[in-house]
């Protein structure tokens, strides 16, 4: 049995009805109109787009586009799902019984850890801490090894945090993994929103042939409605035991969302371009932010994606976000939805609107 999805009852009541979403995780979306307008045609395809159907395993010209993001996957070796969060319940369900273990980059997105544990697997948190700039360490890995580690979690760059991990660390990180046999799911949605392209990783599934790496339309590229986020490996057991069971969810999916992500990814490099514009104007705003409210708040600002993880110093987090959106209209998510003790709170800079959304928040500090 699985517990309720903290974050997401916590968005239930607000997500659609507050005026400001101040911790968005997703950069600023599209019109179909907008995404239609990417190439001369493309309207009209849509019109007559089939919509029987599609192929279990995504639609070959959308696998091909995908397959185009990483260095050493051919389009047969992703498998596209209904958003990233069916393809981590399907991986966990691929790798785990009761009995295993798995270690869990944390803070995480709760699904990363909790399904496991609905499978009966033992979870190991692989903790950031904000004293060390969230980095991970990886002698803490080493000794959290046992030997029915099935599976090791890292989400980089990283929700919460906006943290991403140093290249010789990525490739440690695989390497001690090989070594153990370990499969590594990197949660990969937030690839390609560096804020320095010199930092990128190269993706996971390219590094080792034993990795699976997540990634989604919703986040770098801003289609969060698509409802399309797929896996890429080279690892042929995980990849078909994924494949068996999304035939009992999903089986396919929807065509038209298909269709669109496949000509957004045609053109992923200028949506991406977009969004990183975006967060860029936004940074040097919260940059001034919390320099101007250092009395109430500290944070490491992050390298790469839509999120970062700040400390309230002398206030109750949860209650201060509570008297936030009830009396301004402006939602940040407290640190306990990430089972956080410290008094973070997640603050998020993909939208448009957020100048306008802080301006709110600091005339409620005010």
């Amino acid at each position: 049995m699985l517990p309720p999805f903290k974050l997401e009852r916590y968005f239930a009541p607000y997500e659609h009805t507050v005026k400001y979403l101040l911790c968005s995780s997703d950069c600023e979306s599209l019109s179909i109109a907008e995404v239609l307008a990417l190439e001369p045609d493309a309207a009209n395809q849509f019109q007559q787009h089939w919509l029987g159907y599609t192929e279990y395993e995504g639609a070959p010209g959308l696998r091909r586009e995908i397959s185009r993001i990483y260095s050493h996957i051919q389009p047969e070796q992703t498998l596209v799902f209904s958003g990233a969060e069916e393809a981590i319940y399907w991986f966990m369900h691929a790798v785990l019984v009761a009995g295993d273990h798995i270690i869990v980059h944390t803070p995480c997105y709760q699904s990363l850890a909790e399904v496991a544990r609905g499978i009966g697997a033992q979870v190991t948190p692989w903790l950031a801490r904000e004293s060390a700039a969230w980095a991970l360490d990886l002698d803490e890995l080493r000794q959290a090894i046992r030997p029915n580690t099935r599976a090791i979690v890292v989400n980089t760059p990283h929700n919460p945090t906006g943290y991403l991990m140093p290249a010789a660390h990525f490739a440690e990180l695989h390497r001690i993994a090989d070594q153990h046999g370990i499969v590594v799911f990197c949660d990969e949605v937030y690839r390609e929103s560096e804020y320095d392209p010199a930092t990128r990783l190269p993706a996971g599934c390219d590094i080792s042939p034993n990795a699976v790496s997540l990634g989604v339309m919703s986040k770098t590229y801003g289609l969060a409605g698509l409802r399309i986020g797929w896996v890429a490996t080279r690892n042929r057991g995980v990849f078909a035991r994924m494949a068996q069971l999304k035939d009992y969810s999903t089986i396919c999916n929807a065509a038209p969302s298909e269709f669109l992500a496949e000509l957004a990814l045609r053109h992923r490099h200028s949506l991406a371009q977009r969004n990183l514009d975006i967060i860029q104007r936004n940074l040097v705003l919260l940059d001034a932010f919390f320099a101007r409210h250092a009395d109430l708040m500290t944070w490491h600002r992050p390298k790469a994606g839509t999120i970062a993880f700040p400390r309230l110093i002398g206030h109750d987090v949860a209650a201060f976000c509570h008297n936030l959106v009830t009396q301004s209209g402006v939602l940040l998510l407290p640190g306990t939805l990430y089972d956080d003790p410290h008094n973070h709170f997640r603050i998020g800079f993909g939208r448009k609107n957020m100048p306008e959304a802080l301006a709110a928040l600091e005339k409620f500090i005010e």
